[in-house]
């Protein structure tokens, strides 16, 4: 098996048009084209774990976070990532890393934070904008189940739910070619009225080139007329962040102590308690200070996320309990769901579980 085709996968279990437009995620060292030996996921690509990916004959490092955030202008091995950068090419192992394309996942990294805590009716916390297009299309009565399904299977038509969605309506179009066309109804230089079906269809932005694909092939018309218009809805089902309920209410305290034995914490910052039963949980895995006003807004009463700097806690205002689990601890899940998801996909070939622990955060 090669790489890309590991790819493939990893691009359906994240797609990286999902991931923020500052990250870096996708392959980052390495040759696709190469025959894969193995998978090693861990959550830092790091240089003993690459270590560990040589030992156990693994040539592709599946990571959380990317090792390469930054532009590098030198290669000299001055600082860790770029030792690591240099290990993994010397030893001709590829480095994938997936980060916020799987943090913005319905399924990804702020479920597998919520299911750790046992919560329920979850959402979306900060849904992601301007990410939905819709396409409009014209075409004869005859040929609209044919371009509807066409663009249906190219993943148009997907709306929360519900799919195969689409709203069609009925209209007069007319045409007239030129000695240079050929057209599917009348000839050159007659003038054509008819009855057409106009087809509306929302779509993710980066199935864009696919779904015209579609309607290109689909389409009864030599030239087909379309539109594409970028709406202002919210995706609901894929942003950052998630809220959701405890089945049974907690106080203050005893929710932090269960957070902290769920999240497996070496300890907790938080904001002041201010006497609150803790039904309705916010969570963020990772640095989510930018999302307080959100968890706030959405009714939240308690906010766990991590990397909070001290004046961040007074934005918690006594309306909700502001906690810092720590980074690592609010998304250390994430390595296990991915091993579980490439398993169940790629049968008889070695995924591997990093079992070193790159939190560089120690705690006394």
């Amino acid at each position: 098996m090669k790489i890309k085709e590991i790819i493939s996968v990893l691009e359906e279990m994240a797609p990286l048009a999902y991931a923020e437009d500052f990250d870096n995620v996708g392959l980052l060292v390495g040759n696709q084209d190469e025959e894969a030996t193995g998978i090693l996921v861990c959550h830092d690509a790091l240089e003993n774990i690459i270590d560990e990916a040589i030992v156990k004959n693994c040539n592709l490092m599946v990571c959380f976070h990317p090792i390469l955030f930054s532009g590098l202008k030198k290669i000299t091995g001055k600082n860790y990532v770029e030792r690591a950068v240099i290990k993994a090419i010397k030893n001709d192992i590829a480095i994938y890393a997936v980060h916020t394309a799987l943090d913005n996942h319905q399924e990804g990294v702020n479920k597998i934070f919520s299911d750790a805590l046992g919560l329920v009716n979850t959402k979306i916390l900060i849904p992601k904008q301007n990410f939905i297009r819709k396409l409009v299309t014209f075409t004869i009565t005859e040929n609209a189940e044919e371009v509807r399904n066409a663009l249906f299977d190219a993943g148009a038509g997907n709306i929360g739910n519900y799919e195969n969605c689409s709203f069609n309506s009925k209209g007069i179009g007319t045409y007239m070619g030129n000695e240079h066309s050929n057209p599917q109804v009348g000839e050159r230089f007659e003038f054509v009225q008819g009855d057409e079906i106009k087809i509306e269809v929302t779509f993710e932005k980066h199935l864009e080139n696919k779904i015209l694909k579609a309607l290109f092939k689909s389409h009864a018309y030599e030239e087909v007329a379309y539109e594409i218009y970028e709406l202002q809805n919210q995706h609901q089902n894929i942003g950052l962040g998630m809220i959701g309920e405890l089945k049974n209410p907690m106080s203050e305290k005893e929710f932090l102590l269960f957070a902290k034995e769920k999240m497996q914490c070496g300890g907790i910052r938080h904001s002041n308690f201010i006497g609150k039963e803790i039904k309705k949980v916010a969570v963020l895995g990772g640095a989510g200070s930018f999302a307080i006003k959100n968890a706030i807004q959405a009714g939240a009463d308690a906010y766990l996320t991590a990397d909070l700097k001290y004046h961040q806690f007074y934005e918690a205002e006594n309306k909700l309990l502001l906690a810092d689990i720590g980074h690592f601890e609010s998304e250390r899940y994430t390595k296990n769901y991915i091993v579980e998801y490439l398993r169940k996909k790629i049968l008889n070939f070695a995924v591997i579980l990093s079992e070193e622990n790159s939190n560089p955060v120690k705690y006394l």
